[in-house]
């Protein structure tokens, strides 16, 4: 009886295991391949399948999803001889689980060691400056070397991405000293610039202002002589309204003698011919018989002809004096005056 109940137990338990090995269920997004007798037969899809136990031989899943792979840096050799480590990001997806599980052994070592090699050929035709600033070409090419090559194992790559470029330390040392020398001429020519900018903003101020203040000495000069012609005019027009008598004329003449006289710069003095006609004036002037006042008309006329006898004589000498302060001032005399009618009376 015990027997036969552990060889029950046996064969139930034996069939509940074939049950389970024959059940398999695949993720979303997952595959499986299937060998019958060391065939491929076939891919399980996503969701419940059935399989023969111990005929079939079910492979680990592979997933369909697409895939980020970071490389190690690489040393590379650029055209102009300078060795760069590169850093590589490669975006790719299974899109047939049978190719990439039987056309080739190890997909993602093939795939990195063709982004390695490729990569050498692309960048080995540039020189250190243009791989810095060829980003984009470098990820076309690849892209397009890695899609064609990896086409056939069932993968497809869509994006390659340099994640890093590093140049040797003494590259980029000499590269830090050219940017520092490219910033200080930057700021060497903005400072010019504003210099330069600061200077003719001044020298247009000050022509602006040179212009302005010759404007106004001009227009200041304008008005002034326009003045003085109008002061002139009425004056000239005062003058001719008037009619002045020549004896005024040579009174004032007299006047303005020891005015020239007090000159600081006259060293050298002539006495011009005209001093002799004003004064031949002025004694005319007193030597003719003027009209009579109220005043005078009630005076005797012996009285009127000794107050023109003093009248002329005190005139003749003041006219007298007035030459000799004008010379002792200059110190120098050059002409002499002729005798005069009013001198001899004195």
């Amino acid at each position: 009886m015990s027997a036969f109940l552990v060889a029950g137990l046996i064969v139930a338990l034996f069939a509940v295991f074939t049950v389970v090995r024959a059940v398999r269920i695949v993720p979303q997004a997952r595959a499986r391949n299937v060998e019958r007798l060391g065939r491929y037969h076939r891919t399980l899809k996503p969701g419940l399948n059935v399989v023969i136990p111990y005929i079939d031989r079910v492979y680990p899943v592979i997933d369909l999803r697409e895939q980020v792979v970071s490389f190690n840096p690489q040393p590379v050799i650029t055209e102009d001889n300078l060795v760069v480590e590169i850093d590589t990001v490669l975006y790719f997806q299974v899109t047939d689980p049978r190719a990439a599980a039987y056309e080739i052994a190890n997909f993602l070592q093939a795939v990195e060691q063709l982004t390695v090699t490729t990569l050498r050929n692309v960048v080995g035709s540039m020189d250190l400056e243009k791989t810095l600033t060829s980003r984009d070409t470098i990820n076309s090419q690849l892209r397009g070397v890695l899609d064609e090559a990896t086409g056939k194992w069932g993968l497809r790559v869509n994006r390659v991405e340099i994640k890093a470029i590093d140049p040797p330390q003494s590259i980029k040392d000499a590269m830090q000293k050219q940017m520092r020398a490219e910033r200080d001429k930057r700021a060497a020519i903005l400072g010019a610039e504003g210099q330069r900018q600061s200077q003719i903003l001044t020298a247009e101020g000050d022509k602006q202002s040179a212009v302005l203040r010759a404007e106004g000495n001009r227009t200041a000069a304008i008005l002034q002589a326009e003045g003085q012609s109008r002061a002139i005019d009425e004056v000239f027009q005062a003058v001719h309204r008037n009619d002045p008598d020549p004896k005024l004329l040579a009174y004032q003449y007299l006047q303005m003698l020891p005015q020239l006289a007090q000159g600081s710069g006259s060293t050298f003095w002539v006495i011009p011919s005209e001093v002799t006609s004003a004064l031949q004036g002025v004694s005319r002037a007193f030597s003719e018989v003027l009209p009579q006042s109220p005043a005078t008309r009630e005076s005797s006329p012996g009285d009127r002809g000794a107050q023109a006898a003093a009248d002329a004589a005190q005139a003749a000498e003041a006219a007298a004096e007035a030459v000799a302060d004008a010379a002792k001032a200059d110190g120098v005399t050059s002409g002499t005056l002729p005798a005069h009618p009013l001198a001899d009376s004195g």
